[in-house]
């Protein structure tokens, strides 16, 4: 099972060059070797497991990335127990464990598969498994570790057709090239949870680097953070178009630190592509309006503030995807399985994520009546030259008005709404009349 086959080109985006040149072999003769990883006195402990880092890249931060993760495979296991062979988890890049011993021991993974392509890693790794048993009560075997690239060990399993209900790519950067393969591995109605890191893609500051990784052209807007989310889902809806599968948004998360944009996907098998949540976003530079535009509306790119009349002050990034980021009912059930493991609020011990706070800003975002992007208070203060209204005011105005209108997990300073910005700024220096 775990002796990898030769791989599709296909499935690999980036294929090795077979001739080398003389002066790229003797560069990599000649590099450095990184050193073993050995279990140290750095332990750590995630809602009750416990693992060692070692000197590994750990980052505490991450902790609510894994939660979801955990809470998803077991929704999964809950909701079709995974087949006939139980629930199957492929970590295609472990790192020093946690999320496979997380899934084996909290989501109820019947066999977790933990490959790094960092062969060094492997005495931390298997330290960290071994806390669960390695077979089964039946003599199966829960859980194995190997050490090959993340992109082999995918693309081999869709080769074997040995698929898996939920794999995990936790990738740093903007590669995207483990996108078709990580499709190709799950099952059918299984889930993919991929992450991108890459800031400076997602602001618009690198936009041949996001076009050339996610096929968009991203240009600078303020709320980049949530075009990064939008980014990472519209080129895992087009590496899946290209191999005849679907995908939908079951939640979409974004962290602060590094960044990190983390999706969780489930995948579909069908060929009649519905493109009508792919598309392009537009932000004017003049008075802060965005809009969103199908392909048949690619020649009708405009601003209301400039009557029609095209405008260097209109910034387009695109293609992305522009429908909601959540599923709400499933938001919904992972907040019920939070509260039923204690899960849901912020014990002040380490492990405080109130993730009651955060899954149900993302149950409000999931609303198909939002559009794309958000408004900072900060930019409506500086527009309208008042002091920012209160958030919470301003979302009731806006309801009361009838706009659908709800904070951001994103930003925590600012308002997701239909409503226009020239409409906004009127409300603000209403609100400010009456206080």
């Amino acid at each position: 099972m775990f002796a990898l086959s030769s791989v599709h080109p296909i499935l690999l985006p980036h294929p090795l060059n077979p001739n080398p040149s003389p002066r790229r072999i003797r560069r990599t003769r000649t590099r450095t070797r990184r050193r073993t990883l050995t279990p140290t006195s750095s332990r750590e402990a995630e809602r009750g497991v416990e693992f060692e880092t070692g000197d590994s890249f750990f980052r505490r931060e991450s902790a609510v990335g894994r939660d979801l993760g955990v809470l998803s495979a077991s929704l999964l296991r809950r909701c079709c127990g995974g087949g006939g062979g139980g629930l199957r988890v492929l970590d295609a890049m472990c790192g020093c464990g946690v999320r496979a011993l997380r899934y084996l021991a909290q989501g109820g993974a019947d066999f977790v598969w933990a490959n790094d392509a960092f062969e060094g890693s492997r005495p931390l790794v298997l330290a960290n498994l071994a806390r669960e048993p390695r077979f089964s009560t039946l003599g199966e075997r829960r859980w194995v570790v190997t050490h090959f690239g993340a992109n082999r060990v995918l693309a081999d399993c869709y080769l074997r057709r040995e698929f898996f209900d939920l794999v995990d790519v936790d990738s740093f950067g903007s590669d995207s090239s483990f996108l078709r393969s990580g499709i190709a591995a799950v099952k059918i109605g299984g889930l993919l949870y991929v992450t991108s890191t890459c800031g400076r893609s997602s602001g618009g500051h690198r936009p041949r680097c996001s076009l050339a990784s996610y096929g968009a052209y991203v240009r600078p807007v303020p709320y980049s953070n949530e075009i990064g989310l939008r980014m990472l889902l519209g080129g895992a809806l087009r590496e899946a178009a290209a191999v005849g599968f679907q995908i939908t948004p079951l939640f979409s998360y974004y962290s602060y630190h590094a960044p990190v944009f983390r999706v969780m996907l489930q995948v579909s098998r069908g060929k009649d592509h519905d493109f009508s949540h792919y598309g392009f976003i537009s932000y004017c530079k003049l008075c802060g309006h965005s809009q969103t535009y199908s392909w048949d509306e690619l020649g009708q790119i405009s601003c209301p503030c400039r009557n029609g009349e095209v405008s260097s002050s209109v910034v387009v990034s695109g293609p992305l995807w522009t429908g909601p980021l959540h599923d709400a009912a499933y938001l919904s059930d992972m907040l019920r399985l939070a509260t039923e493991w204690g899960w849901a609020y912020t014990d002040g011990k380490g492990n405080g994520v109130d993730l009651e706070k955060l899954l149900n800003l993302m149950i409000e975002e999931s609303d198909p009546l939002l559009p794309s992007g958000y408004i900072k208070l900060d930019e409506i203060a500086s527009r309208a030259r008042i002091n920012s209204p209160p958030l919470a005011t301003l979302i009731n105005s806006l309801r009361r008005e009838g706009y659908a209108a709800c904070r951001s997990h994103i930003a925590p300073n600012a308002v997701k709404t239909n409503c226009p910005m020239a409409s906004c700024l009127e409300l603000a220096h209403a609100i400010r009349h009456q206080r």
